[in-house]
């Protein structure tokens, strides 16, 4: 199976999970459960759950525990993104190509859809379907609330957030902001698929912190490059914001060569699994490629 395929198909499988574990009919604010299902379906790479899934393959994991884990950090990527959009944070209009939670619900709405998204995930990693193992529940728990929370993701968009007023920025602080704010949900979706797989979760931790690093520097660099239009989101508001890029320190080409060089040690770091990390190699290679 090509990459391309694996990753059309586990976004299409995620889709259809997240749309049968967000009924809108099943709880009872619905408009908090139709800002929601706005939020999470029927869009977006589904990077994440692929890792997820990929990477539990790996060792012979069934998919349909696989594809759950990704499914939960999945809704925590899109909460994020909905909350990254409100106007206290990037105040965003568009997003994914159309209009942010915000803006097509309300603030009051969206927060509490990003909310809701966060506690959901936690929900569905918690149950049995996702493994029999209530210690793999444990970890995928412990370990997803680590990876959003003030020593992740939420410290990463913190400190995001502080570098709006910093007189400089250099190349060492962009790095930790990204590497939290960014890496630390794809160090999860690494990390998930050791976990369900009862592995060492070295070697994956590895590769997840170099595409991690390299997807950041990839998103940089269209930024400049791209538009509104193609990349469905505003661009360059960084940069209008007085906030450091690695474009900005390493210029256009620098940085190219500086996310290369990090798929290259991504893809070294699969090497324990030899011919079953063709696919996880394949991906390294897309998340610099892109063209959105």
């Amino acid at each position: 199976m090509s990459f391309q395929h694996a990753l059309a198909r586990a976004a299409a499988e995620t889709d259809a999970l997240l749309d049968s574990l967000l009924p809108p009919d099943a709880f009872p604010a619905a408009r908090v459960t139709q800002a929601m299902r706005y939020a999470a379906l029927g869009q977006g790479k589904r990077l994440r759950p692929f890792l997820v899934v990929e990477t539990a393959a790996l060792f012979d994991v069934p998919r349909q525990y696989s594809l759950r884990a990704g499914a939960a950090l999945e809704c925590v990527h899109c909460y994020s993104l909905v909350h990254d959009d409100l106007p206290a944070m990037d105040d965003d209009d568009l997003r994914r190509g159309k209009p942010t939670t915000h803006k097509a619900f309300d603030e009051a709405t969206a927060i509490l859809a990003g909310d809701a998204l966060l506690t959901y995930a936690f929900e569905i990693l918690s149950e049995e379907a996702t493994h029999p193992d209530p210690k793999v529940r444990v970890r995928l728990v412990s370990q997803l609330a680590r990876a959003a929370g003030v020593a992740g993701m939420v410290g990463g968009q913190m400190l995001d957030l502080e570098a709006e007023t910093r007189s400089s920025t250099d190349l060492s602080d962009i790095t930790l902001i990204q590497s939290l704010k960014t890496g630390a949900l794809f160090r999860n979706a690494c990390e998930a698929g050791a976990i369900l797989g009862a592995a060492d979760p070295a070697p994956l931790i590895r590769y997840a912190e170099k595409i991690g690093l390299a997807f950041q520097i990839a998103d940089d660099i269209l930024d400049i490059e791209s538009t509104p239009e193609a990349l469905g989101k505003a661009t360059q508001k960084d940069r209008n914001m007085g906030k450091a890029t690695f474009v900005d320190l390493l210029g256009l080409d620098g940085a190219r060569a500086r996310a290369e060089a990090l798929v290259e040690e991504a893809i070294d770091s699969l090497s324990p699994y030899g011919a079953k990390a063709v696919i996880l190699s394949e991906a390294a290679r897309f998340i610099v490629e892109r063209r959105k």
